[in-house]
């Protein structure tokens, strides 16, 4: 399967606990830091929860 890279280019700060987990669950924890996923299906949808604080790089 394809890979993906994540970033997350917005704070968690203010953001409903749910969406904090789902950031936690990706493995982000700083602004701007890249992590690298398969792209699953669950990956696929953690970042569509989350999208308005992630950007996908291909």
């Amino acid at each position: 399967m394809a890979t993906i890279k994540v970033k997350q280019v917005k704070s968690a700060i203010n953001r409903p606990k749910r969406q904090k987990l789902t950031l936690q669950a990706l493995g982000l924890k700083k602004l701007n830091q890249v992590v690298e996923h398969e792209a699953n299906p669950a990956i696929l949808g953690m970042v569509a929860k989350v999208s308005h604080m992630v950007e996908v790089i291909k």
